[in-house]
């Protein structure tokens, strides 16, 4: 029963708070006369989502299925290897990791533009912006990962002769998974926003980013709002799945127990 009290809680409490400031809203503007070009009503922009599924669905698709995705596995894949090659020889430490952070600092708005003349309009484009930006944050979660293990650990290894590939999956490789995990949550954010931002600078004629800046053009607000609530609710869906998948990988972990 108070397992159960728990969770009606942790969902309860959030969802109560968001129609409360749905309520407010709608309220708000209607009271005011709030004009629908600055900030429409929660109903408007539920209508916009209700009367405008297909395009929404195929915008979803370009952007997070074919950019933001594709991005987010290329940029873990390459952190990961990356991270496994560094960590096995300490001079790539120092001669790496300032090119790394140096990719890191690059601003989205100087990357995109480059990336579209490199790779074209489609998605591609977008999916190599998204692999920059994950890259770094990915990579120094996993090396911190790897170096989170005890050197009483690493010497019992030693003593049972195991290798170098066997000390990485035996232990290290476990040891940074709650590391991986914690840089793929991060990462997920970043691969969304990166991917809706590069539509900004070329795009075919679908995509999240494309329609927030058509539409914002010709005053739809209601519509840039519905782009905005599939990108968020998105966004938080793919979080939950992440941080799913790392209780269940990670139970043995002392961050899961409880």
């Amino acid at each position: 029963m108070r397992r159960s009290d728990t969770l009606i809680e942790r969902i309860g409490w959030p969802v109560g708070f968001g129609i409360l400031v749905l309520a407010l809203w709608e309220v708000g503007v209607r009271a005011f006369g709030v004009s629908p070009a600055i900030l429409p009503p929660p109903s408007a922009i539920w209508a916009a989502i209700i009367s405008s599924g297909p395009t929404l669905w195929g915008d979803w698709v370009q952007t997070v299925v074919k950019g933001a995705l594709n991005g987010l596995w290329m940029g873990t894949l390459a952190a990961l290897v990356l991270a496994v090659i560094i960590d096995r020889f300490d001079f790539l430490k120092r001669g790496l990791l300032p090119v790394a952070n140096f990719f890191a600092a690059l601003p989205i708005v100087g990357l995109a533009p480059i990336m579209v003349m490199w790779f074209g309009f489609d998605w591609h484009s977008k999916a190599a912006v998204v692999a920059v930006m994950v890259f770094f944050p990915m990579l120094v979660n996993i090396l911190g990962g790897l170096a989170a293990v005890d050197t009483m650990q690493r010497d019992l290894m030693r003593t049972y002769g195991a290798s170098h590939v066997q000390t990485l999956t035996k232990l290290r490789g476990p040891a940074a998974l709650p590391f991986l995990f914690n840089g793929l949550k991060i990462a997920t954010s970043l691969a969304l926003i990166g991917a809706i931002v590069a539509e900004y600078f070329g795009s075919p004629i679908r995509g999240m980013g494309f329609r927030i800046s058509t539409e914002m053009g010709r005053l739809a607000t209601d519509m840039v709002w519905a782009e905005i609530v599939v990108s968020a609710v998105t966004g938080t869906a793919l979080y939950g799945i992440v941080a799913g998948i790392e209780r269940k990988v990670t139970f043995w972990h002392p961050s899961q127990r409880g």
